[in-house]
Formats: C-alpha cells, sequence, structure tokens
C-alpha cells in the first residue's frame, strides 16, 4: 500500500462503517461516530448485538459456500477490517478461495494490508470503489476473479445504507447481471417491520447528522433476489439462517433482531 496518496478521513460527520465498528467494541472510530453510536444505542441498547448477529451472519454464510463449492468471493461494503474477515473464513474451508474486498470509505483502504493476509494458495485483494459505481466495481474485480465461474457477491450491512433514489434495486441488479450462472448473492438488512417507533427516530437522527438509512420491508428486501433461487430456510431474521454453522451471539435470544438475511443461487 506504500505507493498511495495520504488518506484523507472526515471526522466532522459519523460514518457507517466507523459507528459499527465502535459497537463491534473497535478502535478505528472518532468521537463523532461514538457520539452518534450512543444515540442509537439510547433508542435500542441491542443495536451492538444486531452488529454482531450481521457479522456472524456473513462468517456462517462464507462457511456454507465453501463448503458448496464456491472458490470466489466479491465482498462489497467490506468496512474495517475486524477478524475473522471473510476470506479467513473461506480460505480455512478452501485454501484456493480467491477473495476481493470493495469499499468506498478512506478509512477502511488505510487498514487495508489487514485485509491481505491470506493463504498462499488463495488470492485476497482490496478494491477502492463505490457501490454506486456497478461498472467500476466490476472492472476491478475481473482483474482477480474469474466471471467465466460463480462467484458469492456479498453485501453484508450495506443495502440500508443505500437510497431509493440512488436505486438500491437497480443497482444490485446491474452488478448481478454480470455474474454467472451458478452464482451467489448474499445479503443482510435493517428492517423497521418490527421495532417501527425506534426505527423511525433512528432515521431521522442519523438523516439530520447526513447518513442515509433506507430501511425496508421483508417484501421489498425479497426483490433484491429477483432471478435468484433462494436457498433454505430462505429470508430470515440473521441468526435464524443455518445456526449450526457458526457459534451463537451472546444476547441475540433476548429480543427482536430487526433485520433480514437471505443467501440465493443464481439460475
Amino acid at each position: 500500500m506504500s505507493g498511495r496518496p495520504p488518506v484523507e478521513i472526515d471526522t466532522s460527520r459519523p460514518h457507517p462503517a466507523r459507528m459499527y465498528d465502535w459497537y463491534l467494541g473497535g478502535k478505528d472510530n472518532y468521537p463523532v461516530d461514538e457520539a452518534m453510536g450512543r444515540q442509537m444505542l439510547a433508542l435500542d441498547p441491542r443495536v451492538p448485538v444486531m452488529a454482531r448477529v450481521n457479522r456472524a451472519f456473513m462468517h456462517r454464510s462464507t462457511r456454507w459456500l465453501a463448503q458448496n463449492g464456491v472458490r470466489q468471493f466479491l465482498d462489497i461494503g467490506t468496512g474495517i477490517p475486524t477478524e475473522p474477515n471473510l476470506h479467513q473464513i473461506a480460505q480455512e474451508v478452501a485454501p484456493d478461495a480467491r477473495v476481493v474486498y470493495c469499499d468506498n470509505d478512506p478509512i477502511v483502504l488505510a487498514h487495508a494490508a489487514a485485509l491481505l493476509r491470506g493463504t498462499p494458495e488463495g488470492r485476497t485483494e482490496y478494491l477502492q470503489a463505490d457501490v454506486r459505481d456497478p461498472g467500476a466495481v466490476m472492472e476491478g474485480a475481473r482483474k482477480v476473479l474469474d466471471f467465466d465461474r460463480p462467484v458469492a457477491l456479498s453485501l453484508i450491512a450495506l443495502l440500508h445504507f443505500v437510497s431509493d433514489a440512488d436505486g438500491a434495486h437497480d443497482l444490485v441488479r446491474r452488478l448481478t447481471a454480470e455474474l454467472p450462472s451458478g452464482s451467489y448473492l448474499v445479503v443482510t438488512h435493517a428492517t423497521a417491520d418490527f421495532t417501527p417507533e425506534e426505527s423511525k427516530a433512528a432515521t431521522e437522527k442519523l438523516k439530520a447528522a447526513g447518513v442515509t438509512l433506507a430501511l425496508r420491508s421483508r417484501e421489498e428486501f425479497t426483490r433484491f433476489f429477483d432471478g435468484f433461487d433462494l436457498v433454505a430456510p430462505g429470508v430470515e431474521v440473521p441468526h435464524q439462517w443455518h445456526p449450526e454453522l457458526g457459534e451463537p451471539v451472546p444476547g441475540q435470544d433476548d429480543g427482536v433482531i430487526p433485520g433480514y438475511g437471505a443467501v440465493a443461487r443464481k439460475v
């Protein structure tokens, strides 16, 4: 990473990736992120549990995919590195797995070296790009991944930060259109279905701080998988998707987890 220009990080307003890092107990966040994180905790003290549940879903879904023959992964909205990372899960099952991480946050770029410690047999790369520019994402991914073979596209806790005005469903269609048959789409997404009042308050607080939160219903979430076959058990609250593939998150059963997760195969 030595040839890259200095990374410029905006610390004047909160950023979802840094807030997520704070929820997970990380150190790569700033007072503005902690302040907004504490406001979210005041609305729902289980937000850190939700963050860990999302992370655990990523671990289980990646393990399931690797066990079922997938050897290529494209993870968009990677976030700040927190071990184990996706490539560590995939390459534990399949040492020859190839993983491309993609994020638009400069602080992730600053820590990207931590994402590149993979197996000698496999390959891990980091791509600085925005999901709102699917052409650039796929152009960069093609330099590492073979698009004649199945690819697992992972969008974990990302799409609820992409508004309908930015065309979230169209972006997913454009990304998945380039994937060959037999590829997979992996998504988790926050929802207001279970906690409408708390979700409305959270959306308003984040909007005031310049952060988009586009909470979607189960029906709207399921639309991301149009043209795909859902893997059993289909759309679920994240911690109930193949729980046997990982350890439970402490506190995950103490109340509602207001989100959905699913994995689906391209036909």
